[in-house]
């Protein structure tokens, strides 16, 4: 009976910094979708991005149980 295939380990940063990519660029998108000047929406999306990264990377993790 062959093992059953599980999903590769995947270092947490990396994770965080993939929703951080993601919604960045949501944002971005979405106030340029809307009218927004070019620069706000870089500065908007990029801080997002980084309070993003920073919520997720500390609190995004499953805590182990006993």
């Amino acid at each position: 009976m062959p093992a059953p295939l599980r999903p590769p380990s995947v270092d947490h940063g990396v994770v965080s910094l993939l929703w951080a990519i993601g919604f960045g660029l949501f944002i971005y998108f979405g106030l340029q979708a809307i009218g927004s000047s070019g620069g706000f929406s870089l500065i908007l999306a990029l801080l997002a991005a980084f309070g993003i990264f920073l919520f997720v990377r500390t609190r995004g993790e499953d805590e182990p149980g006993r």
